[in-house]
């Protein structure tokens, strides 16, 4: 009997989702570590005669995370998604302070997906936005959506201190990091630093092997995300 892990994301995190793989493997974690997209159904086959554990690499619980991925493997481990974890929030300090060193005059501040009206991705979000607030000397830090308030493109509004820093809460460059977001907070008018999104961070490593720890503490049954139907916002 052997151990799978999986990680199953989005066709554009496949090359960060494969290095991330590459180092799990070196830390042997599992028997098998394996990287799938779940733009194709038939490529999330685990494909062991074992366990399997699937940890998505993305960044927030979505309608992927907690109805498909599950209902097409059934009978795997399932992790909470890779941004959840408290060590994403050190992958976003870094991000933050490669671009922009942190002082008392300078804002931190979160673009993700989604909205602010109680999603995955806003519960997400925020709790990151807590955990940077007590680690980091960033003189505040906030969060917008692309989707709803409080706004990307309001953003620049929002912030305090004379400059800030903000980084994409994305695992990997995508549409929305490349193009969306910056035209959102118009980059060009200048005032704003923008950041990396999480990409390779060891950290997401760190933060992938934590949940298939937690999955295996666990026991039997599912790890933190049931293949039960909700609308994505866990209802």
């Amino acid at each position: 009997m052997t151990d799978t892990l999986l990680l199953v994301g989005r066709s554009h995190v496949d090359d960060v989702a494969r290095v991330h793989a590459d180092r799990l493997r070196e830390r042997g974690v599992a028997d098998r570590v394996s990287v799938a997209t779940y733009d194709d159904p038939a490529g999330l086959d685990p494909d062991t005669d074992g366990t399997a554990y699937v940890v998505p690499i993305t960044a927030a619980p979505d309608r992927d995370t907690t109805r498909a991925i599950p209902g097409a493997i059934p009978d795997a481990h399932h992790c909470e998604p890779v941004g959840t974890s408290p060590a994403v929030a050190r992958a976003v300090a870094d991000r933050a302070r490669a671009a922009l060193s942190p002082a008392p005059d300078v804002s931190l501040a979160l673009a993700a997906f989604g909205d602010g009206s109680g999603s995955g991705s806003w519960r997400t979000t925020e709790q990151q936005a807590d955990r940077l607030r007590e680690a980091t000397e960033y003189g505040g830090v906030t969060t917008a959506y692309l989707l709803q308030n409080p706004a990307v493109e309001c953003l620049r509004y929002n912030l305090s201190g004379e400059s800030a820093v903000v980084v994409p809460f994305f695992i990997a460059p995508c549409e929305e990091t490349e193009r969306a977001i910056p035209e959102k907070l118009e980059l060009d008018r200048g005032g704003l630093t923008y950041a990396d999104p999480l990409g390779t961070h060891e950290a997401v490593t760190d933060a992938i092997e934590a949940e298939l720890a937690k999955a295996r503490a666990i026991g039997s049954g599912t790890a933190a995300v049931s293949p039960v139907a909700t609308d994505g916002r866990g209802r």
